[in-house]
């Protein structure tokens, strides 16, 4: 089968042609899917897409029209597709439903830990010679209150480190993992007791219409002066704007992000040499007590590797049409 892999990145590309062993012909375009690039998959039975490509109503229609049949998912989440559209028109669609929990869970406490101590403030005044230790003052996590906002596999591992630190867990999910309950002690609270009550904020829930914007101005006004807000998770679970304002109020005193709500065409390329475009984005880079890093909390060898052998996994079984146990 031949297949296009849009959105394709040096730091993938060799453990996705050693899952392969030459079993299909893997075409690797760096352009995002969109309208525009959709030529470049002609040819191709299938396509392989990340989290940055869209595949709305007319992208699926257009594919249909080239030939396209299948849709690899080289992520978990799928909100980037428009799956009414893809089952009208016959698509058969297969996710990478996990990779490494562990991967997300560790960046996120990185960030935490990070924002914290002061560690890039610190590390910039080495490289200037200034060894003074004024405004550096971080606090012991041990004792600390930290909310996990979602339980899925992702917010267990986050519970288990926490454990560790000796942090007082609270959680919120539709559903209560008696694990965690048992082992880490976390107790399962409301959103709005979480909120309120959580010196640290870690989000791990997938993106959908019930979860967009599931920290606004509302939620941020119930939130400890001071809070540490993280989100490892989609950028569409923050609503940038009202963080932004929650920062200039010192509402938030700390914010970690690795995702971005308009990270399309930002994350994942080298800007370097052009100016940035995005207002919110440069006010949010403009803060002291903000730690961006551009959606690399998978980025682990095991991850890429997993994401790898299960992507071509997922193409085998469009090819031989058997299940792959993945489907949307």
């Amino acid at each position: 089968m031949k297949i296009a892999f849009f959105s394709s990145h040096k730091f993938e590309r060799n453990s996705i042609e050693k899952a392969n062993h030459h079993k299909h012909e893997l075409v690797f375009i760096e352009d995002t899917l969109s309208k525009k690039t959709i030529p470049l998959a002609q040819g191709c039975q299938a396509i392989c897409i990340f989290v940055n490509d869209k595949t709305d109503a007319l992208v699926l229609r257009k594919l249909k029209e080239i030939g396209i049949k299948f849709i690899a998912l080289r992520s978990a989440g799928f909100n980037h597709v428009a799956l009414v559209e893809a089952e009208k028109l016959g698509f058969k669609i297969a996710r990478v439903p996990e990779y490494s929990p562990f991967s997300v869970a560790e960046h996120a406490m990185a960030l935490m830990m990070a924002l914290n101590r002061k560690l890039v403030h610190a590390h910039n005044r080495i490289n200037e010679l200034n060894f003074s230790l004024d405004g550096l003052v971080g606090f012991d996590m041990n004792g600390k209150t930290v909310g996990i906002v979602g339980t899925g596999k992702i917010g267990q591992q986050m519970a288990k480190i926490l454990h560790g630190f000796g942090c007082k867990i609270l959680a919120y999910d539709q559903y209560e993992n008696e694990n965690i309950k048992k082992d880490f002690g976390v107790t399962y609270v409301s959103l709005n007791t979480l909120f309120s009550d959580a010196d640290i904020i870690s989000l791990h829930l997938p993106l959908s219409s019930e979860t967009k914007y599931i920290v606004d101005e509302k939620s941020i006004r119930l939130m400890k002066k001071g809070v540490m807000l993280i989100n490892t998770s989609r950028g569409g679970l923050v609503n940038t704007i009202d963080v932004i304002e929650g920062i200039k109020s010192e509402r938030i005193g700390y914010f970690g992000m690795d995702v971005y709500e308009d990270e399309g065409g930002l994350f994942f390329e080298d800007h370097s040499q052009t100016i940035l475009q995005d207002d919110v984005f440069a006010r949010l880079m403009s803060f002291q007590n903000v730690l961006i890093t551009s959606h690399q909390a998978f980025l682990t060898e095991t991850s890429l590797k997993n994401i790898a052998t299960t992507t071509i996994h997922n193409i085998d079984c469009f090819e031989q049409n058997i299940l792959s146990g993945n489907e949307l």
